[in-house]
């Protein structure tokens, strides 16, 4: 049975959802509530269907000495600039907000990351193009979310592929308004992640022409305020959190199919749909160190973005790391998980 993408205007909340990975920001919503008790509280800022719903769905917010108090956010960048204001202590976000955080001088701290498969950031084409390989691309129209990893991602494939993004006819679009256009026929692919990629894939309306597995770096991060980390009491929380955060993402791989029933119940996703982009996807990060070797890789987005005169300076990444969690954590190019059957 022939199944049918969800139009895009149901997308809308996948759109507030995802653009952690970059984009343009919307504003933050109200608080989501607050967990544990205890004279501290940690102020988390999280996204729908982000920390503290894999943390409660793998039992993480169980005896904690320490208040959670939660704010949910759009996306990303607007999560950074309250972790720079101090109205947030820490948040999870991917790997291109932050780079534009750095840029504009936010007083931000990479504080923990995960390597996942970049599988899901995958450039795609209808199911009937005539397209076989990113060479082919040359003088095309590409749908991509501005800043987004998505646009590391289409940028660095290019090149991969012998081709600047100048070669290519970029559509600037956001992901409800760029899944229209692709299925609409008004672009010739378009460059975007999971759980879009399980998506489409799932509706039979396209497929893959290229990820970026082994293209792109697949870190996703914690970043926290510096001024909390300062806090003894509030570093110690910090350390417990991400602990708990570690540990919920193990459960994660072990129990893909419970993991994928939350996050479609968070985000109103299909659950095949769901099952497939943990699978691909969510369920591979592996808790990594904050290292050498993941500083040069987000340097290398930045230089990439600052080359393009899509940021206007010249940011120092190193500047915005603290290792101080790092503890027996396995180096940052450690392979990530991947499921026999994704």
């Amino acid at each position: 049975m022939r199944r049918h993408l969800v139009p895009a205007a149901l997308l809308l909340p996948l759109t507030l959802l995802l653009a952690a990975c970059g984009g343009n920001s919307a504003a933050d919503t109200a608080g989501a509530g607050t967990d544990g008790k205890g004279s501290l509280t940690l102020n988390v800022g999280d996204q729908k269907g982000g920390s503290e719903a894999v943390l409660r769905a793998a039992g993480e917010l169980k005896n904690l000495d320490y208040k959670i108090k939660w704010s949910t956010f759009t996306s990303g960048p607007p999560l950074l600039e309250a972790v720079n204001a101090k109205a947030v202590d820490i948040g999870g976000v991917g790997n291109t907000p932050p780079v534009f955080a750095a840029d504009a001088g936010s007083k931000v701290s990479v504080v923990a990351a995960w390597h996942g498969t970049s599988k899901g950031e995958a450039i795609l084409v209808p199911k009937n193009s005539s397209l076989r390989k990113p060479e082919e691309l040359k003088g095309r129209s590409i749908a991509v979310a501005q800043g987004s990893s998505a646009h590391f991602q289409l940028i660095a494939s290019l090149k991969e592929a012998g081709l600047k993004l100048s070669d290519v006819k970029v559509k600037y679009l956001q992901p409800a308004d760029a899944l229209a256009a692709f299925t609409g026929g008004k672009v010739d692919a378009w460059a975007v992640w999971d759980p879009y990629t399980s998506q489409v894939l799932n509706a039979e309306q396209g497929r893959i022409l290229t990820d970026g597995d082994g293209v792109v770096n697949g870190l996703s991060f914690q970043v926290a305020a510096p001024s909390a980390l300062k806090d003894t009491k509030k570093a110690a929380a910090v350390k417990d959190y991400l602990e708990r955060l570690r540990r919920a993402q193990d459960w994660v791989y072990r129990h893909p199919d419970a993991w994928a029933k939350v996050w479609a119940k968070d985000t109103g996703l299909p659950y095949e749909v769901a099952l497939a982009s943990v699978k691909r996807t969510n369920a591979s990060r592996i808790a990594v160190a904050v290292d050498k070797p993941l500083i040069a890789s987000e340097q290398r987005i930045a230089d990439t973005f600052t080359e393009l005169k899509l940021i206007p300076g010249k940011v120092d990444f190193a500047a915005f790391v603290d290792t101080r969690f790092n503890g027996g954590l396995p180096p940052s190019t450690t392979t990530p998980r991947v499921y026999k059957d994704s």
